[in-house]
């Protein structure tokens, strides 16, 4: 038997619209002093992007596929547990996670206070150590959607690895 590693990458996109009623969670931190944003879950649109970053890098479905917002086990959901549950459907597949790398584009908040507690907060949900996810904040200088601050996008691309046993 021979052993063969696998890599692949998948990218992953997320955009929800503020919520004044609701608190802001990105990557599982509560952002407080900022208005929330608008979703079944509790719309942690960093997550959702990371979640679907490795979906698509194991060739799965999209998270609304297994996590419909129609489906009201999911209203308010904490988006770290199911990123737990994503980072087990990977390891089913034989995959591990190698990195993440995320973006989350918004005007407000100032995000670099929280970043750290983000990074670790998402690195133990998917069961790797801090270094293996970076996450990064940018404005779009007033332009479009998040610059006009309606609310965030988030953009994740995420690299997995996977050990194959191939037959001699």
């Amino acid at each position: 038997m021979t052993d063969n590693t696998q890599i692949r990458i998948g990218h992953g996109y997320d955009v929800h619209r503020f919520d004044t009623s609701r608190p802001l969670i990105l990557g599982g931190v509560h952002i407080p002093d900022h208005p929330g944003l608008l979703g079944h879950s509790d719309a942690d649109v960093l997550t959702h992007a990371v979640m679907d970053a490795l979906l698509g890098a194991a060739g799965l479905r999209d998270i609304g596929y297994y996590f419909p917002d129609k489906d009201e086990r999911y209203r308010g959901a904490d988006s770290l547990s199911l990123a737990k549950t994503v980072s087990g459907m990977l390891s089913d597949k034989g995959f591990r996670v190698i990195n993440v790398d995320a973006t989350v584009i918004t005007e407000t908040p100032k995000l670099s206070p929280y970043i750290g507690e983000i990074r670790r907060r998402i690195a133990d949900a998917l069961g790797v150590g801090i270094d293996s996810v970076n996450v990064k904040a940018t404005t779009e200088e007033g332009l479009g959607f998040t610059g006009s601050r309606l609310g965030i996008a988030a953009h994740a691309v995420a690299l997995i690895g996977s050990i194959i046993s191939a037959e001699p």
